[in-house]
């Protein structure tokens, strides 16, 4: 500490530790500030870990129990890792399973090692890191396991120090500590730990959640009890049938059991005879077998229709569509035969041979199952099923409810080839099939797959040659030692074939089975825990089902591993699609998706998405270069909310289903109408000017990310003039006073005030006008045009109605922006209420003297042909730090400079990565100006000019995922 304690208090060291244990007050960057680490929505033991091993260059983990789904979530920062790691652990208490310690001493090919503690009462639980600057360690109750690390309630406290601090010394003679009185993990130890008798632990059932809705009872005494979803399900499918309905879909998610919810329903209605139908045969056994078991049916009253078996005189008859469309077969069933049909795979019964059946029965009740219902076929499912969708759960839903089994989705790049190329749409079969690939597959199997389990897999390929040569390929290689064993299935392997190398692979005597499609559906292997993808995502319905073979729970699995190889394809965008559900076609959410999925670390059950750096970069530049508000990839989503509907869509019916974005569809075509007419080829009677109007009102008022243009707008439509004070009161949130200026600002974009002369000519006339009496009325072409046009006017309200719906729930409450959100420059000018569009000169920043803001726009890579003079090195130092450079030419005594240093206005730091981002950028938050002082940068000539260098402090803390993004030594 220095002599003067003035200079040690004004010290980097002085100031953590006023923030720290003094003062938190202190604008200072807080790195070294001891922390509280909780398992909540904002933090969790596990987001510590991953973004201290990201800068750590060497770490210690002490901890009594471990658990290999916790080894999951921390695999790919320990595969990243590149320092000296190590774990320490122990037998105590049996809780580790042999399996987890193979897993341990698997890391030692990244360089990690695992160590066994000589205690025979090791019960700790702490974690420690080391950077060249600092030394971090994390003490509390969380050992490493799924629960302790993000959903348990744990209490630790992440405290840091100096090298030079007496802290990293006790730190420093800990770690010896634990290394001198510790074992090397040997494969000769496991074995032993494995014979061991093993401790029989009981654990307590989780109880089934409530219902809200009560189950009726079964007519058939189940032998099994519902579930919660199948509660849920049987109550609402039985209210439709009550109401007279006779076709009902069910949507549910693969794995969530859709038979079993059949079973049950069957159960309750009791009918006097009952027909199923599949499409493959191995199905057929299995709903076979599941109702027997479920309802306890005698083997006389169970029939089966099909191949050479024809036992339909049976109560329950289940039967294959090849069979039963047969017209010799069908033209016996009498129409009325069968008072129950379940048809399962429901989205195939489009096809001629379900059409056939499905028009000569005339059952009392039929029930579709699927997970699937939107095709890329021309057939409508939700049609045959009269638009009753009577339950639906999809997958996330169903991880939230813990029906599946969690799983590890890891994202990493394909091989890269000699000439340093990787996989892309023109690959040859030849190179996807080389030793090199299969080499690097094997290499991604070791690393990211299951060591203490053996693995059951599926690879799907993209060519069937690319299955078969690639199969050879790799048996001729190990895994973790042992000879690899797959098999290559495809449509051309009998029906014999497909269940006897199934079989195989169930009893563990295979290890892969490489297919093309034939496994997307109607195969159920539960032990199946692992699902490689080596091909390019061509359909987000695809990926989910082939994703979905890997998710029934298993007695055998704790989890399921899924491994992406991701290479140079133009569809790398479909992965978030698929992944998180997302089909707003909006790329800000894509990008929000993968970002949180990056800083919450899991997803729901303790499921996980994590990308390698260059798969990332692969689907974000995906994203970014995709038209995805094209009409050729609108228009399935619009296909498919009409089957859903039965009806032309209404902007309001895509927000109210959280599916495709409204802003999107109401933007992409200058109007939804004229979407429509792309897409559906639906005409329709709305002119060139009101044609501008519904320009207008997408653009600036659905889009305009505030719902005040929306609000003034409806109070406007009855036709009177309205006072500003009137309609200041009207749009004024209830909890708080009535904002003038906001109702001047909105009342700037409905009176064109705001916009620039080219949006003006594009929009035509103003909506809204002002009359000399300070009162606002909407103008008499706009105000005519809905008195005249029922089209139009259904146009306006969807519009309107669909603003005041979406906007509040994407950007929240009053405050102008939202964090983690997009907004660009126009957006900006909006929202910090300027009298007009300053969108052409913010530029980097711009201080409006006005209303004393700031907004200030960072584009962290400029693009190559950016003058030197702009090239501005701003960075982000920690979540609360940002250094950041005036525009050159500028000095201390500069206005607008000193109007930021001096906190004289608000300043609002909004960032993207790249210019191919495009025109939006992440709000990191509000921030003051801490340090600054004047420097120079070099010109394009190599001469110094001046500028000013300011250290902003945010508010609040920006999410880590957000940081993570931006932080040039994490993501790229």
């Amino acid at each position: 500490m220095p002599e003067d304690p003035t200079e040690f208090w004004r010290s980097p060291l002085g100031r953590e530790t006023e923030f720290g244990y003094l003062l938190e007050s202190s604008l200072i960057p807080h790195n070294l500030n001891p922390e509280v680490v909780l398992n909540n929505e904002n933090s969790s033991v596990l987001r510590v870990l991953r973004r201290e091993l990201k800068q750590a260059e060497r770490f210690l983990f002490s901890v009594a129990f471990v658990t290999p789904r916790a080894l999951a979530l921390l695999k790919q920062e320990l595969v990243d890792f590149d320092g000296t790691g190590t774990i320490v652990t122990s037998d105590y208490l049996g809780f580790n399973t042999p399996g987890v310690f193979k897993e341990l001493k698997a890391l030692e090919k990244i360089g990690v090692s695992a160590r066994i503690h000589k205690s025979a009462a090791f019960h700790a639980k702490g974690y420690i890191f080391h950077r060249p600057d600092r030394s971090i360690a994390l003490f509390g109750s969380a050992n490493l396991t799924e629960s302790a690390l993000v959903a348990n309630l744990e209490w630790n406290i992440k405290v840091s120090g100096l090298p030079q601090s007496n802290l990293s010394r006790q730190l420093e003679a800990l770690e010896i500590e634990q290394l001198q009185n510790s074992l090397d993990l040997s494969s000769d130890w496991i074995e032993e730990y494995a014979a061991r008798p093993r401790p029989t632990t009981v654990w307590k059932a989780r109880e089934a959640p409530p219902s809200n809705e009560t189950t009726p009872p079964l007519a058939l005494e189940p032998h099994f009890t519902p579930n919660a979803m199948q509660r849920e399900a049987l109550a609402a499918i039985e209210k439709m049938r009550s109401k007279g309905a006779r076709r009902v879909l069910v949507i549910s998610a693969t794995g969530t059991g859709k038979t079993a919810l059949a079973a049950f329903h069957v159960g309750l209605v009791d009918p006097p005879r009952f027909l199923f139908i599949v499409h493959r045969e191995q199905i057929l056994d299995r709903a076979i077998e599941e109702f027997r078991t479920i309802l306890g049916l005698d083997d006389k009253d169970v029939g089966k229709l099909a191949g050479g078996t024809k036992e339909s005189g049976k109560r329950f008859v289940f039967a294959t569509i090849q069979s039963l469309s047969q017209p010799d077969v069908l033209n016996h069933v009498r129409p009325d035969e069968f008072a129950y049909v379940v048809v399962d795979e429901s989205h195939h019964i489009g096809a001629p041979t379900y059409r056939r059946v499905m028009d000569h029965l005339t059952p009392e009740f039929t029930i579709g199952l699927t997970a699937t219902p939107e095709r890329s076929d021309e057939s409508d499912v939700f049609e045959l099923f009269d638009y009753n969708v009577a339950y639906e759960i999809r997958l996330q839903a169903a991880l939230e409810a813990d029906m599946l089994a969690p799983f590890h989705y890891y994202g990493i790049a394909d091989v890269e080839f000699e000439d340093g190329t990787t996989t892309d749409d023109a690959t040859s079969v030849e190179r996807l099939t080389s030793r090199l690939r299969a080499e690097h597959i094997v290499k991604n199997l070791e690393l990211y797959g299951q060591v203490g389990t053996p693995p059951k897999g599926l690879i799907f390929c993209s060519r069937v040659e690319e299955a078969r040569e690639l199969s050879s390929q790799l048996n001729e290689l190990t895994l973790h030692g042992r000879p690899l064993k797959t098999v290559a299935l495809s449509g051309m392997d009998s029906v014999e074939s497909r269940l006897e190398i199934v079989t195989q692979l169930d009893r563990g005597e295979i290890d892969y089975i490489l297919t093309v499609d034939i496994f997307n559906e109607g195969v159920d292997i539960p032990s199946v825990n692992q699902v490689v993808m080596l091909r390019q995502t061509k359909s987000a319905i695809v990926f989910v089902q082939q994703l979905g073979r890997g998710l029934r729970k298993h007695s055998v699995k704790e989890y399921t591993v899924v491994i992406d190889f991701i290479g140079n394809y133009a569809n790398n965008y479909l992965i978030p699609i698929a992944l998180f559900g997302d089909h707003s076609q909006d790329k800000e959410s894509l990008r929000r998706r993968l970002i949180e999925a990056e800083e919450r670390g899991v997803l729901a059950n303790i499921s996980s998405i994590r990308f390698d750096k260059i798969a990332q970069k692969r689907v974000l530049d995906s994203v970014a270069v995709t038209k995805l508000n094209s009409a050729a990839l609108l228009k399935p989503a619009i296909e498919a909310m009409r089957s859903r509907l039965g009806r032309t869509p209404r902007l309001m019916d895509f927000a109210e289903s959280d599916s495709t974005d409204p802003v999107v569809l109401a933007t992409s075509y200058r109007h939804f109408p004229e979407l429509l007419r792309r897409t559906l080829k639906l005409e329709n009677s709305i002119t060139s000017r009101q044609g501008k109007s519904l320009d207008f009102l997408g653009n600036e008022v659905l889009a305009a990310k505030r719902p005040a243009e929306a609000e003034i707008l409806l109070q406007l439509l009855g036709g009177t003039p309205v006072s500003l004070l009137d309609l200041e009161t009207a749009i004024a949130d209830p909890e708080q006073e009535s904002d003038r200026s906001l109702t001047l600002s909105a009342l700037r974009t409905l009176t064109f005030e705001f916009l620039t002369e080219a949006e003006g000519t594009r929009y035509g006339d103003p909506l809204v006008r002002e009359d000399a009496g300070g009162m606002y009325r909407l103008s008499d072409e706009f105000r005519e045009a809905i008195a005249t046009s029922q089209d139009f006017a259904n146009e306006v309200n969807d519009l309107l109605w669909t603003a005041l719906s979406v906007i509040p729930r994407k950007y929240g409450g009053s405050a102008p922006f939202a964090i983690g959100r997009q907004y660009s420059r126009k957006d900006a000018s909006r929202l910090l209420r300027w009298r007009s569009n300053m969108q052409g000169t913010i530029f980097g920043y711009k201080v409006d003297s006005a209303t004393k803001t700031c907004p200030i726009f960072i584009t962290y890579h400029k693009a190559d042909d950016v003058i030197a003079s702009t090239q501005y090195e701003d960075e982000l130092l920690d979540t609360r730090t940002l250094t950041w450079f005036t525009r050159s030419r500028r000095t201390l005594e500069s206005a607008e400079v000193k109007a930021i240093v001096n906190n004289a206005v608000t300043i609002d730091v909004f960032a993207k990565k790249d210019d191919s981002d495009g025109t939006d950028f992440f709000y990191l938050g509000r921030a003051r100006a801490d340090q600054h002082f004047q420097t120079d940068m070099l010109d394009k000539d190599g001469k110094p000019i001046p500028v000013v260098r300011v250290t902003l402090r945010f508010d609040e803390p920006i999410p880590q995922g957000i940081f993570d993004y931006f932080q040039p030594t994490i993501t790229e």
